[in-house]
């Protein structure tokens, strides 16, 4: 049986830090967090931070890794299947120094998984987390947020109802691994994030229970921003709460395909 976190909760403390989140689009919606459910926190946290050079930080209660653009949120679970197989498959960040990136991950035994591309692997998480990376020399810092990566069986009707919902803006943007057969991903971005879309034959799995088991969007004014969902027919899966121990409010919902999307105001220490 999982323990399935009802919000984003964590309980180790952490050195403060500036918010890290990237600017909201019109509709007051920015990327928040990737919840994570896994077996050994302690072996996570060091996945997140010694190899993926994370920032553990605090909001009152709520431990968070800290990124540029997201943070990764874990909570203790029995036996959380992989992501493969689900919705959400994976999510990605991009680097400033790849080459560099790659030699200090060979040193430390960390398993990655190659592509065609030589500017991109999937460094491999415990709990079979896939964590695809490549590399932007034109970046601003070392590492900063890039997708989720879902597989619906409508790529169409997805990427409307996240423009519906999110105001995410839907776009394109080339698909990095292509090499021999240079093709194009459809999105719908977000700041700070691309929503990237490929298409599954078949129907996934929900998200919820697995290993990545939630995504999270920071708004501004939560109740407002429920008021405006549901005035477009879009229902929360129950009551605001406020997350113990934090001034962090929270809602969940799903969408059609079955990922687990919890929206939060004030996510950001």
């Amino acid at each position: 049986m999982h323990r399935i976190c009802t919000f984003v909760l964590a309980l180790t403390l952490a050195a403060p830090a500036s918010a890290q989140l990237g600017e909201r689009n019109q509709a007051g919606v920015r990327m928040g967090h990737v919840h994570l459910l896994v077996r050994d926190i302690n072996a996570q946290k060091r996945f997140w931070t010694e190899v993926m050079d994370g920032k553990l930080v605090r909001n009152g209660g709520l431990e968070l890794i800290e990124f540029p653009g997201v943070y990764v949120v874990l909570t203790a679970a029995q036996d959380p299947p992989p992501p493969a197989g689900g919705i959400v498959d994976h999510f990605g960040f991009v680097v400033k120094d790849m080459p560099a990136a790659l030699a200090r991950w060979k040193a430390a035994g960390v398993a990655t998984e190659p592509t065609e591309n030589p500017n991109e692997v999937y460094v491999l998480a415990p709990d079979g987390i896939r964590v695809e990376v490549y590399g932007e020399p034109a970046l601003a810092g070392a590492i900063s947020m890039n997708h989720v990566h879902f597989y619906p069986h409508d790529i169409p009707a997805i990427k409307a109802w996240y423009v519906r919902a999110f105001g995410a803006n839907p776009s394109r943007r080339p698909c990095v691994a292509c090499i021999s057969r240079p093709r194009m991903i459809e999105t719908a971005d977000l700041p700070a994030v691309n929503l990237s879309l490929s298409l599954s034959e078949n129907p996934r799995l929900p998200s919820r229970g697995r290993a990545i088991d939630h995504i999270g969007f920071d708004v501004e004014n939560l109740n407002a921003f429920i008021r405006s969902l549901e005035a477009r027919g879009i229902k929360v899966d129950g009551p605001v709460q406020q997350v113990p121990g934090t001034k962090v409010k929270a809602v969940f919902l799903t969408d059609p395909w079955g990922t687990r999307i919890e929206l939060t105001e004030g996510l950001a220490p």
